[in-house]
């Protein structure tokens, strides 16, 4: 049965085009630097915003209608949302969908009846993929609702908790497996803490390492060859995340032997809430060479919270794309944990707000790649640290260099210049003479 009756398969017509439901810049098929624009944005639908969230806030209650012709909390509405998702990917052309275990059915009391009811919808997902070609990009495990993870899931207090959250793991990675899932996320919502006097961090941060360990040895042992992913958010639900920043996560997983298998799954909103830019938490992923997926979208800078926005800021998806271009492209993908706004309650909103989100991040691939080929930033950051390119400056990036002979060589020179100019100004503008011309 057609859930979405009167949306077709949404084409690409082009930027002249004034058709809200086609794409101005998103042209699968089309060439950029040698690979197409498909395979530089690999697409996903996250199925907890766009099947799920209904436009409730803090404020009010649902103004979409996301039963999909089913009573809500049903395993009926499950697969409703499954023929709806595989649906709606089918229309829009996003080849990928991610998923938390609590997304797909209604949670029991009993976790026992809950796998059941994952392994019956689990079965109906698997014939979707099979008809359809749409693949999972990556797994999850929902341990931040349910009041149980009120202190965390790895970081909590109580051992028969900690349990319970290591078999929603393995039921997660299980369907990830099953799915064929290119990555496993970890997004430590309740890994954290709201006041140190009731909190040990050593103790919560070794049995969160822990839990991420077991995590890794159960996957591989089940056949996982992907990548486990750490999402990073400084605050909300919690006042503290441990997981504040990608350099931050990165130091985690370094400090207790994690870093082989797990990389970032870097999403815009989380690095503006700890003060970065996108770009920053990409960069810092990439030259540690942990960048592995993105959650596609934006926050309000006029909002303290995360919003979950779907990206439309051009300047944001440029500078993404020529970090992720430079970074040699990502081993998950693009995936949209993104909302529509609560006004936006239409079936037809959903489709465009995708329409919206994909057609951003291609205009942003077509002019990151327009930054490269022209060349005028990377000549000029070369530039900028030439300096270093004499005997006594390839001996300093060597290691070879001591503390004494740069001493020495300061004597000698009395003060040094000033150095050159950073010319930030100019460099905004080639940015600017990029993005706003043909």
């Amino acid at each position: 049965m057609e859930i979405f009756k009167n949306i077709g398969k949404i084409p690409y017509e082009g930027p002249a085009s004034r058709n809200p439901l086609a794409f101005k810049f998103y042209d699968r098929d089309r060439v950029i630097l040698g690979k197409k624009m498909s395979e530089h944005l690999p697409f996903a639908m996250a199925w907890w915003h766009n099947l799920g969230a209904a436009g409730t806030d803090m404020f009010g209650r649902d103004t979409a209608d996301k039963s999909f012709g089913a009573c809500r909390g049903t395993m009926e509405h499950a697969r409703a949302k499954v023929d709806a998702g595989f649906e709606f990917m089918q229309k829009v052309g996003v080849e990928y969908f991610c998923f938390h275990d609590v997304d797909l059915v209604p949670e029991a009391d009993d976790i026992k009846e809950t796998n059941r009811r994952l392994d019956e919808i689990a079965d109906y997902i698997v014939e979707k993929m099979n008809e359809t070609g749409v693949r999972c990009l990556w797994g999850t495990a929902n341990m931040f609702s349910n009041p149980r993870f009120m202190n965390g899931a790895g970081s909590t207090n109580s051992v028969d908790v900690y349990c319970f959250a290591a078999a929603q793991i393995k039921k997660a990675l299980d369907l990830t497996v099953r799915f064929g899932g290119r990555g496993y996320v970890f997004w430590g919502g309740r890994e954290g803490y709201e006041t140190l006097l009731n909190t040990d961090v050593k103790f919560e941060q070794e049995n969160i390492a822990a839990l991420m360990k077991m995590a890794v040895e159960y996957g591989r042992s089940m056949g996982f060859k992907g990548d486990f992913y750490i999402e990073p958010k400084p605050k909300e639900p919690m006042k503290h995340q441990y997981d504040f920043d990608a350099a931050t996560a990165i130091g985690f997983l370094r400090q207790y032997g994690l870093d082989k298998d797990f990389k970032m799954n870097i999403e815009a909103n989380h690095a503006m809430l700890a003060g970065h830019t996108f770009e920053h938490d990409l960069r810092i992923s990439a030259m540690n060479g942990m960048l592995g997926s993105i959650d596609a979208n934006q926050g309000d800078y006029l909002l303290g919270w995360d919003t979950d926005e779907f990206p439309f800021d051009v300047y944001s998806t440029t500078m993404c794309m020529y970090e992720v271009i430079k970074a040699g492209g990502l081993t998950g993908g693009f995936n949209f944990d993104a909302k529509c706004r609560r006004p936006s309650y239409t079936y037809e909103d959903m489709f465009q707000s995708y329409v919206l989100g994909m057609d951003s991040f291609a205009l942003g691939l077509i002019k990151a790649a327009k930054l490269i080929e022209d060349g005028r930033i990377d000549a000029f950051v070369k530039e900028r640290y030439s300096s270093f390119e004499c005997e006594l400056g390839r001996k300093i990036r060597s290691g070879s260099a001591t503390l004494t002979e740069l001493a020495e060589r300061a004597d000698k020179m009395g003060a040094p210049a000033l150095p050159g100019s950073g010319r930030q100004e100019y460099l905004e503008s080639v940015v600017n003479q990029i993005l706003f011309t043909e």
